[in-house]
Parts: C-alpha cells; structure tokens; sequence
C-alpha cells in the first residue's frame, strides 16, 4: 500500500489535517498554532503537531479572528479546493458576530503616527516659515 494514502482507522497528524481543511496557510502554522496550545481535541490541549487525528474527533481552534469547533470527517490526503476540503470536517462553530461596519474606523489614524496629511504638512510648514523670534 502507498505509504502517503492514509489508511481507514489509522490516524493523522494534526498539523497536516489542519493544513489540508485549510484551516492554516501552512503546516508550518499550523505546528506553530498547535504547539502554541491554541488547539483541542477531544477537549484536552495539544501541543505536539505529530499528535495523531482519528475520525470523529472534536476540535476546537482559537484563530485571531473567531473560535473554530470541528469535528473531523475524513482523513485529507492532499491540500486541494476549498469544495474539497470542506468534506474533511463538520462545522460546529457558533455563528459569526454581525458588527456594523462604518467607513470612517477605516480612514481614522492617529494623530502623529506616519506621514504627516496635506493639512498638517501647510501647518508645520506655515509654523517653520513664521517670524523670526531670535531678532529680538
């Protein structure tokens, strides 16, 4: 048998599965995110990416953005198309938090941090380019 095919029954380390549910970018991290204790499975933290995955097993992923809860479906056998992926799991996660999205929170910068603005460039220059307080 291939050596890269997983069997029926056996398991899988969790750092590749993460990778092909794409639920990370790379299986480097998803080793980080999983030896940074951010995963559970079965509702116990793991923190060695070579822990090995079984079907019907319930993880639950801390990501920056929302909590992820899933419940493995099928071992992945390679990192394919969203369609694809989306077969290897069952999606137990809450629903995401609707937030109100204004224009403004985007455009908004704190003052001094960057580049100056059009507005505090004439300002600095009108204030560099005033009288001369030394002739006194």
């Amino acid at each position: 048998m291939d050596d890269k095919q997983p069997q029926s029954g056996s398991r899988q380390r969790i750092d590749k599965w993460l990778f092909f549910a794409r639920v990370a970018k790379s299986r480097s991290l998803a080793q980080e995110r999983v030896s940074a204790g951010h995963v559970k499975v079965n509702g116990s933290t793991v923190r060695q990416p070579s822990h090995g995955l079984k079907i019907g097993d319930r993880l639950e992923i801390a990501m920056p953005e929302r909590d992820l809860v899933l419940v493995v479906k099928l071992p992945g056998e390679r990192r394919g198309p969203y369609e694809e992926a989306r077969l290897l799991y069952e999606d137990l996660s809450p629903p995401r938090e609707k937030k109100p999205f204004t224009a403004l929170e985007q455009a908004v910068r704190a003052p001094g941090s960057g580049r100056p603005t059009k507005k505090e460039g004439r300002a600095l220059r009108d204030l560099r380019s005033g009288p001369n307080w030394s002739d006194d």
